[in-house]
């Protein structure tokens, strides 16, 4: 199984040679060449989410906006019609009250924080995994890691099917080695598939200083069989500001 943890890029229109719109066809050339089975976007306004809906036909596309009314950005997760079929979709909030829609943490910038969790069935093989899909806070250090470890702690205790085997992906806004990362050394049994990817987030080479922010995190009977950045470039035009990772994974028991 080929999975991709994809921050798309808010389209505002901001980015010049780079805004979404020149991007489009090289994200399709990458997609439709590299064939991933599921994809975790993120950074997806509706119009991104509505083009995804109707330029990826093999795929299904689910997941809903962040804010109050369920608009803005949304964690998107796309996975392929032939092969999985969907048991359970929910969103849920960063936040002491996860089912409330804009809720968040007293301690984190102004942007409401979700994860989309998809419980998937491979129809071939019959394994059932769960694929757990966000985007830390960029401002609050205690918001990130309150976040993720309330992550770690619904994978277990939801209601449907809780322990199954768990991909966690997504923008995490810190380093691997970072004080709000600690819980995912702290966890047994996760692995960080991407510790040594290197740099994910570039910034077209003209913001931020570059950093490892993007992440694919397992746990259960999965083996990273291989992880790679895609760090597609045309004429200037890159696939997004951070390159999307692709990781190689397989089943353990057949």
């Amino acid at each position: 199984m080929k999975i991709v943890t994809f921050n798309l890029r808010c389209d505002h229109g901001q980015d010049g040679e780079n805004c979404f719109v020149f991007r489009q066809p090289l994200i399709l050339k990458t997609i439709e060449r590299e064939r991933p089975d599921v994809i975790c976007f993120q950074e997806v306004l509706p119009h991104m989410a509505a083009w995804l809906k109707s330029s990826l036909a093999d795929y299904y596309i689910v997941g809903c906006g962040r804010g109050e009314k369920l608009d803005s950005e949304q964690m998107t997760v796309a996975f392929r019609k032939e092969k999985y079929q969907l048991l359970d979709m929910r969103t849920f909030w960063l936040s002491e009250t996860p089912a409330v829609p804009g809720s968040r943490y007293p301690s984190q910038s102004s942007c409401p924080r979700t994860c989309t969790d998809a419980v998937l069935l491979e129809e071939e093989s019959g394994h059932v995994f769960r694929v757990l899909n966000t985007h830390l806070d960029h401002v609050g250090r205690e918001a990130r890691k309150r976040g993720l470890l309330q992550i770690l702690r619904h994978a277990e205790s939801v209601g449907l099917l809780p322990g199954i085997p768990m991909i966690l992906t997504g923008d995490f806004n810190a380093e691997p080695d970072s004080e709000e990362m600690r819980p995912l050394s702290a966890c047994p049994g996760l692995v960080n598939a991407t510790k040594d990817i290197g740099v994910t987030y570039h910034g077209y080479g003209k913001a931020d200083a570059p950093s490892q922010i993007d992440y694919i995190v397992l746990k259960g009977d999965l083996r990273c069989e291989n992880v790679q950045k895609w760090t597609d470039e045309e004429n200037g035009v890159y696939l997004s500001d951070h390159y999307p990772v692709c990781a190689e994974i397989s089943f353990l028991r057949e």
